[in-house]
């Protein structure tokens, strides 16, 4: 180890957000320690320990003398919710949270701040006024989210009973991240888009929720930063549009002329074939970062077309900032 660094130790860290994570920390000149099921023993830029996100092992020793920890694990909810998958997606979120609080707690020298991964969808569906950190939390039969709720309340909740009074923690309830790695959701509405097939989604209403991954990396990094920020904050961009909205502007940006429109009959008939769920698409969610704009967090990109503008300008799997 070393150190004449600061350490960032990034528990399921090898999916999109963690290399987007990895890349920039790795940039501002900083130790990363990806905790992984697969571990990449010929990693360059950042250091890779295997863990089985479920119980203890020797990667607790990277939490010593750790100057943070964010804990990104989590099955995707990108699939159907049968019994098995909803089981997987609870416990994969609840026992890394439980093994890395019981971790923290025993370190000698813990790590100063831990940000777990929680999300914007625990906010209750709304056409309304946007929800901040004080929003409603309710679930809606219309947007079909009781699971999704469940789940996130669960999450926050084992996070908030972990004993750890000498790390600092914040829960990042963030929004969809757009950006250009696998898994993240922005390349597959491009090739749709430019296939013809970029229209409205559903009724096109609902309110979509997103952040760019270049503010997704700087939010957690100033969370890091900020000593005052503790518990609950939305990690999303400032301006959620209608679906309508967004898909039009992103036909704008690719230089398409139009897009096939998809009912929301069309999309519980594909999303049964694509293995996953419309609740995906079609809960409204209308979230703002209240308390990073009260703390003086600046957005680089504020509005979706000049997140679309910079996205469309980048290869696949380019996770810089």
């Amino acid at each position: 180890m070393n150190g004449n660094r600061k350490r960032i130790v990034l528990a399921g860290g090898s999916g999109f957000l963690g290399r987007a994570l990895s890349i920039h920390f790795s940039k501002e000149g900083w130790e990363v320690v990806v905790l992984t099921r697969s571990p990449n023993t010929s990693a360059r830029q950042v250091r890779e320990v295997a863990w089985d996100a479920h119980s203890a092992g020797p990667w607790q020793a990277e939490l010593e003398g750790a100057a943070a920890v964010v804990n990104l694990t989590g099955k995707s909810v990108n699939c159907r919710y049968h019994a098995r998958n909803r089981q997987e997606i609870l416990d994969s979120r609840t026992y890394s949270t439980r093994v890395l609080g019981e971790a923290i707690g025993r370190c000698v020298n813990p790590p100063k701040v831990w940000l777990n991964s929680s999300t914007a969808t625990i906010y209750k569906h709304t056409f309304g006024p946007a929800w901040n950190e004080d929003g409603q939390i309710e679930p809606t039969p219309e947007a079909k989210d009781v699971f999704s709720l469940e789940v996130a309340e669960a999450w926050e909740r084992v996070f908030e009973e972990a004993q750890t009074p000498r790390t600092r923690k914040v829960a990042l309830r963030t929004a969809m991240v757009l950006g250009m790695g696998k898994n993240s959701v922005f390349p597959m509405l491009r090739r749709l888009t430019r296939l013809g097939l970029g229209g409205t989604m559903g009724t096109g209403k609902q309110y979509v929720s997103w952040i760019h991954q270049a503010d997704f990396c700087c939010a957690v990094e100033w969370l890091l930063e900020h000593n005052d920020m503790e518990g609950i904050v939305n990690v999303t961009a400032p301006n959620p549009l209608p679906n309508r909205e967004m898909m039009k502007t992103l036909r704008q940006v690719c230089g398409v002329p139009g897009g096939l429109p998809a009912a929301t009959w069309m999309l519980k008939f594909g999303a049964f074939f694509l293995r996953t769920e419309t609740e995906l698409i079609i809960k409204s969610r209308r979230v703002v970062p209240g308390r990073l704009l009260e703390s003086g967090f600046r957005f680089r990109f504020p509005g979706i077309r000049e997140a679309f503008d910079d996205l469309c300008n980048r290869k696949k799997g380019d996770h810089a900032n």
